[in-house]
């Protein structure tokens, strides 16, 4: 069902036959609320929508009742049978590496067996092989290479993601992968949101330079980012803030001069170890901090701070990535829904630490490994993932007003999706009111 509907299909889809709609009404959610999808559940639920905003959920007299109130007549709507199926957002991947060239099972498979990163390094291995093969791949190549991933995470019910640069790491290659992002938003159907990550790592020209990264770091701020900026398309500023990537001081370097640029700032903080990421999202307003699976006590209570004055900072954890590396060691989502932090979650999708497209997986690693329950979880990839990819007023909710993104899975509840470890339960995705997907 992908392409461009029938023109003669009417403006208005009511969905029918629901046996639960999570609506995840509300806004942004912390704390206690984290676990509140606002379910509905019932003998006959409907969701509506005109064009592509939504009108009505709930139950189907109810909604039917409030179509005529708009003035419309129920026969002005196309139906769409859930036959007995749940009903969600659509759901949101707030940080993805959409765009790159090449694949690297390869170090996967020597780290399975034990291989440290140098190792794997030496061995021609890590994000620089990727910068390698993405600079040599031409516009076509990127474009086919994204399509098929994007395919797949509309298939698991993703309508939208955040997707990144940062496999150029020069001015061409981080402007040409930018350009492939904006035109696959264009294309859709999954919308995306562009984010400028030069600061990824520093490039094999600038390695053996005694001044490597600080050179690198002053190309970002003095040469890419401006060129970034003219360009017009990214939406966010990402900078990885690790121990042994880009520090603390170079990271707030990096983040202040695209906030001057006018992109809103975003930053891998405290993957490995405690590296002032946190800290510093919460220091400059960061609209997202992502990964969080080492953060300090001191960067818990700034972001918990920031939450309880209105400014928050949402954590957007990445468990597949801990999965894949084999580390066992997961982002505290407890400590940080407890301090009253809003927790997002998302897929990393690189092919490096986390090769997976599907959020649903994304989900049952989070409850199982990491103690969210379902509707925890399905919070994340929503609501709370739409607030961190700026976009909470539009996206993640069934409402009133709002985008009409939706999914409607072959299961009768919301904790069934996580359940089917690396199930594919979404049976009908809907994005702007026109369904995009259809299994089977």
């Amino acid at each position: 069902m992908h392409g461009s509907s029938d023109a003669a299909a009417p403006p208005g889809l009511l969905i029918e036959g629901a046996a639960s709609i999570a609506t995840l009404a509300g806004g942004l959610r912390r704390g206690a609320a984290q676990a509140d999808a606002a379910e509905l559940s019932g003998d006959s639920l409907a969701v509506a929508m005109w064009g592509d905003r939504l009108i009505a959920a709930g139950p189907r007299a109810e909604v039917q009742r409030q179509i005529e109130a708009g003035g419309r007549s129920i026969d002005d709507f196309a139906r769409l049978d859930a036959a007995g199926g749940l009903v969600t957002p659509g759901l949101i991947d707030a940080h993805t590496h959409l765009v790159f060239a090449g694949t690297r099972e390869a170090e996967w498979q020597m780290r399975s067996r034990g291989a440290g990163y140098l190792q794997i390094l030496k061995a021609g291995g890590g994000i620089l092989s990727t910068v390698a093969a993405t600079r040599a791949a031409s516009d076509q190549d990127l474009l086919a290479g994204a399509r098929r991933r994007l395919a797949e995470m509309l298939a698991n019910g993703t309508t939208t993601a955040e997707a990144k640069s940062g496999y150029g790491l020069d001015i061409a290659t981080e402007l040409r992968m930018l350009e492939v992002i904006g035109r696959l938003d264009r294309e859709g159907p999954v919308q995306l949101v562009p984010t400028y990550l030069g600061a990824h790592a520093v490039p094999a020209e600038f390695r053996d330079r005694p001044d490597g990264t600080e050179a690198y770091v002053a190309d970002v701020v003095g040469e890419q980012l401006p060129a970034v900026a003219r360009q017009g398309i990214a939406r966010f500023c990402d900078v990885f803030c690790e121990k042994g990537v880009f520090d603390d001081r170079q990271s707030r370097l990096v983040l202040t001069a695209a906030l001057e640029a006018g992109l809103l700032g975003r930053i891998h903080a405290d993957e490995l170890v405690p590296s002032g990421g946190a800290e510093l999202a919460a220091e400059l307003g960061c609209v997202s901090a992502d990964h969080l699976a080492a953060p300090s006590e001191a960067g818990v209570a700034a972001l918990a701070r920031v939450a309880e004055a209105g400014r928050p900072v949402v954590a957007t954890l990445l468990p597949a990535t801990s999965w894949f590396l084999g580390a066992h060691h997961f982002a505290p989502a407890r400590r940080l829904i407890d301090a009253g932090i809003p927790v997002a979650m998302a897929t990393d999708l690189n092919p490096g630490t986390s090769p997976t497209v599907g959020l649903p997986l994304v989900m049952s690693i989070a409850c199982v490994e990491m103690g969210l329950t379902p509707p925890e979880a399905l919070v994340a990839v929503t609501i709370n993932a739409a607030h961190s990819v700026g976009l909470g007023a539009e996206l993640g909710s069934i409402e009133p007003g709002k985008q009409a993104d939706l999914v409607v899975w072959d299961v009768p509840s919301l904790a069934q999706i996580p359940y089917w470890l690396g199930g594919r339960s979404a049976r009908t995705v809907i994005k702007r009111g026109q369904p995009v997907f259809e299994r089977g």
